[in-house]
């Protein structure tokens, strides 16, 4: 009698074992997937116009793309410096904000546009006829996960840049929806 006992008690044991390990494995598996469900990304980047040197691009007569080389913060690598586009990782409110230099000039302003999948959204423009000026511009925009965000040259302005980094373009995720 007391090997069967013996026999039943370690049946029950090794049952209770094997159950409580394969539920402690799915338990662990759920988590995993509620952790990468509910974690927010980070998403942030800052870039300047010119990797090096000082130049004045334009004027163009079309709207020109702009690709701003000197990347100083690239957090989830959403801005890609060898097109210029922002394409946003996932659906959330992002906020960018971009500033436009150039020495003034008689008859050619500044600026430049900032562009959501083709749309013209927010222009940063100025005409300083002497001297240096700057115009800026921000806006928090709801973007969809392969939403492309980026900055247009507007046309006949020209744009300056020099290793001081006057003419940047930031963006950051604030939240997910």
């Amino acid at each position: 009698m007391e090997a069967k006992s013996c026999v039943i008690l370690c049946t029950i044991y090794c049952f209770l074992f094997i159950t409580t390990t394969a539920n402690t494995r799915e338990m662990k598996d759920e988590l995993e997937k509620l952790k990468q469900l509910y974690q927010v990304k980070r998403v942030a980047f800052s870039a300047s116009l010119l990797a090096s040197g000082t130049e004045t691009l334009g004027p163009f007569n079309s709207h020109v793309p702009l690709i701003f080389r000197h990347v100083v913060t690239n957090i989830g690598n959403a801005y890609n410096p060898n097109t210029g586009f922002f394409i946003a990782p996932l659906r959330g409110a992002y906020h960018f904000e971009f500033y436009v230099a150039d020495y003034g000039h008689s008859s050619h302003p500044s600026g430049a546009v900032l562009v959501k999948n083709g749309e013209h959204i927010f222009i940063a423009y100025e005409h300083q006829v002497n001297g240096f000026g700057s115009s800026a511009n921000g806006v928090t925009l709801l973007l969809e996960t392969g939403d492309v965000v980026f900055l247009r040259q507007w046309h006949n302005t020209r744009i300056f840049d020099n290793p001081n980094h006057h003419t940047t373009f930031s963006g950051h995720l604030l939240f997910t929806i």
